[in-house]
């Protein structure tokens, strides 16, 4: 089953988006956003940037665990990953993103 991507709204109306690969699992989140538009924005930003293996910033956290940023042309961070307790992880967490990201199946929760 492919990824998709789910649109939510918090207790201040506030936007935000996750890729979910096909078995549920969050592989990316988003920031907030102030509109529904400009969410939509953001995932079709990680719709283009997401193949392009030099848009991910490969990171360790303070704590030894490794992250990665998804990031469009214009280096501003479009989504986040969860803390893997490994690199191989978090390298298979950038390839899930590279692998579902393109999708354009967009759910709504509700």
């Amino acid at each position: 089953m492919a990824g998709w991507f789910e649109l939510t709204t918090n207790d201040r109306g506030q936007y935000s988006f996750v890729l979910k690969a096909g078995n549920g699992e969050v592989i990316l989140k988003s920031e907030q956003y102030e509109s529904k538009a400009a969410a939509q924005n953001g995932i079709a930003s990680v719709q283009k940037n997401s193949p392009d293996d030099k848009r991910y910033d490969r990171r360790e956290a303070t704590d030894g665990r490794s992250y990665f940023n998804l990031k469009a042309g214009n280096h501003q961070i479009i989504g986040t990953s969860q803390m893997y307790k490994t690199v191989a992880a978090r390298d298979n967490g950038v390839e899930s993103v590279k692998t579902n990201g393109a999708t354009t199946t967009v759910k709504v929760p509700g």
